[in-house]
């Protein structure tokens, strides 16, 4: 288990804390290791992904993703056949 700390600043604003669990111990051993070779703790090896991970600036919906994946391919235009029926209920006979 991975315990987060909660510390206040000079400002004396309250942090929050967090605590995970079930942490898989090949990940911890990573995070460790990570933090050891940046030369800091686990607590501030773990703020300072959470940061880099929440600080990227949004991307549109699942929509424009797709869109701007494909973009460099071309994209196809398809023509809207236009609708000659009204639109009707549905039927629920078996």
């Amino acid at each position: 288990m991975l315990a987060l700390i909660a510390l206040q600043s000079c400002e004396d604003i309250a942090m929050a804390s967090i605590t995970i669990r079930n942490l898989d111990e090949q990940l911890k051993t990573r995070l460790r290791m990570e933090a050891a070779k940046h030369g800091h703790s686990m607590e501030e090896e773990v703020r300072i992904i959470l940061r880099n991970a929440l600080n990227q600036p949004r991307r549109g919906g699942l929509g424009s993703r797709i869109r701007e994946r494909f973009t460099e391919v071309g994209g196809v235009e398809l023509e809207m056949p236009s609708r000659s029926d009204k639109p009707r209920a549905p039927g629920f006979d078996t």
